[in-house]
């Protein structure tokens, strides 16, 4: 919990960094710019949700070379992903404003943030295999350090960029990139103490026939392509949802912005418990275990809906001045103050959600996963065309009702993935 709670810092303090400066322009250029960098780079979140499973069940299976071999594969193809989206970020960055709704001088705000933070997608992708990793393991401890380490140095970086020397939404960009490199060079230091190898030995230690597996490739890929599919079309139900308050103009896509820190705030720590239960479900999936597998899930779900009542309470009642925290415009701070509730909503409907997202992923079912995350992401934007008449009422209303549908894709599959754990498949 402790780690995930660190995790949405990164976009929180993004977001109060350029937020007190009282330019809304600006913090909604940071908005969109955003769901750009997390439409690219969280189109390989594969790399962490994959790993996790993967990793898991070669750990429950007693098989530490695999292990290994895992890591190193996920690192490979991380780094060489990282590299090609470097190389083509302004052909990336101008497609995809193309299809936004911001003003001109949103998307100028923009361009600045995302030309910033593509410098740092080598090292944010190697570092998602390297957290995916360590989860599967349940080295949460390790990975809490990554984490608060690449946090820390994002916030002095983009105090000192943004308020030292004025560089705007493109100094908040480079520093989280600057931040993420920091952060890689950590984690190949964290990863040689676990396996008691650098990542140069370890490479040596890893039989190349067994890294090169052609069988454990594609399942690999299998697994990776059905979650990369899923986790495009998510990113595609929050790019529409920005989207949809920049098409109603500058102060609501602010105050969207805002409030969906708050929505972050909640989803990574309620994920804490979605990430214990990929680990432990993995493992008790690896072993054929079912007490264990369902013992896994009661407890890490009973945890998770006590938190999800905390959080909604909490937001309730300290949003008013954590908003006003977050920025200093005042249409900006009305704005979100009236859609609040809607944010503190979510961390009561979207937990099933989560833990379901952790039970799957944990158990490398990715044709469940793709399958309930398209059927959501199409079923999302009809009901937001359809609450468009609303306003930024049916943008939130839309938004909301889509954690609901996720979870009732996933619920349809749970009886089959308990059956398959029967009979060995």
């Amino acid at each position: 919990m402790l780690g995930q709670a660190s995790v949405p810092l990164v976009g929180i303090v993004d977001t109060a960094v350029i937020g007190r400066t009282g330019d809304a322009v600006a913090l909604a250029g940071v908005a969109l710019g955003a769901v750009v960098i997390n439409l690219v780079f969280w189109t390989f979140g594969f790399l962490r949700m994959g790993m996790t499973g993967l990793t898991a069940q070669a750990n429950g299976s007693g098989d530490p070379r695999e292990v290994e071999a895992l890591l190193l594969r996920a690192l490979g193809i991380g780094f060489a992903l990282g590299l090609a989206i470097l190389a083509l970020s302004v052909p990336i960055a101008n497609a995809a404003f193309a299809i936004m709704s911001g003003s001109e001088a949103v998307t100028g705000e923009a361009g600045g943030y995302v030309e910033g933070r593509f410098y740092g997608a080598p090292a944010a992708l190697a570092v998602y295999a390297m957290n995916g990793w360590l989860l599967g393991l349940g080295r949460t401890r390790e990975a809490l350090v990554l984490q608060i380490a690449m946090n820390i140095a994002n916030i002095a970086l983009d105090i000192w960029l943004v308020w030292g020397l004025d560089m705007g939404a493109y100094g908040v960009g480079l520093g989280t990139a600057c931040a993420e490199w920091i952060a890689l060079g950590l984690g190949l230091l964290i990863v040689g103490r676990v396996t008691g190898a650098n990542v140069f030995a370890l490479a040596r230690r890893v039989p190349r026939a067994l890294l090169l597996d052609r069988q454990r490739l594609l399942r690999l890929f299998a697994v990776n392509r059905d979650i990369m599919i899923r986790t495009i079309a998510l990113l595609i139900l929050f790019a529409w949802f920005a989207n949809a308050g920049a098409r109603i103009g500058a102060d609501a896509l602010a105050a969207n912005h805002v409030l969906l820190q708050f929505v972050n705030v909640a989803a990574f720590i309620l994920d804490a418990f979605a990430f214990t239960a990929e680990e432990r479900v993995g493992q008790a999936y690896g072993a054929r275990n079912r007490q264990r597998l369902l013992r896994a899930i009661r407890l890490t779900g009973e945890f998770a809906l006590a938190a999800g009542i905390v959080f909604a309470l909490a937001f309730l009642l300290l949003g008013g001045p954590i908003i006003d925290l977050l920025t200093t415009d005042a249409d900006v701070r009305d704005m979100a103050r009236t859609f609040l509730p809607f944010a503190a909503l979510v961390p009561l409907i979207g937990m099933p959600s989560w833990m379901l997202d952790g039970i799957f992923i944990g158990t490398t079912r990715g044709r469940a996963l793709r399958n309930a995350g398209v059927a959501a992401t199409i079923l999302y934007i009809a009901l937001d065309l359809a609450l468009r008449p609303f306003d930024n009422w049916g943008v939130w209303i839309a938004i909301t009702a889509s954690y609901l549908l996720r979870a009732g894709g996933l619920a349809l599959y749970l009886p089959r993935l308990l059956r398959d754990l029967e009979t060995g498949k």
